[in-house]
């Protein structure tokens, strides 16, 4: 299954990046025409970043499922991106990571995909 990341520090693109799937950074005008999983990052106070928020205005009609990336210092707002996308688009949020994610993380993010493409 194809995945999309948004990432602003390099954090969700280190994490991304060792994932056994095909993965593509979000740009200003990316299109998808194939299901995906979304991988990005909270931003300010529990917000959806901009350019994510703009890339699934056109693309969230495919998506499958969403992960977000955090900081634990931020409370309640630790990956808040990812439950306000996963309610705004009726997918699952399949996991939150801190930072840029441990090997734990990937593993659980990639079973999580798996069962999203068996499905």
């Amino acid at each position: 299954m194809k995945v999309y990341f948004d990432s602003c520090t390099g954090n969700v693109a280190r994490f991304s990046a060792h994932l056994p799937f095909p993965i593509e950074k979000i740009e200003e005008m990316t299109k998808s025409d194939e299901p995906y999983v979304l991988i990005t990052y909270t931003t300010n106070f529990g917000q959806v970043p901009e350019k994510t928020e703009k890339f699934l205005k056109n693309n969230g009609h495919l998506l499958k499922g969403v992960v977000a990336s955090g900081n634990k210092n931020w409370g309640t707002f630790y990956g808040k991106s990812g439950d306000i996308i996963s309610e705004m688009y009726q997918v699952p949020l399949l996991h939150k990571f801190e930072l840029s994610g441990t090997k734990r993380d990937q593993i659980i993010v990639k079973e999580k995909i798996k069962e999203i493409e068996h499905a």
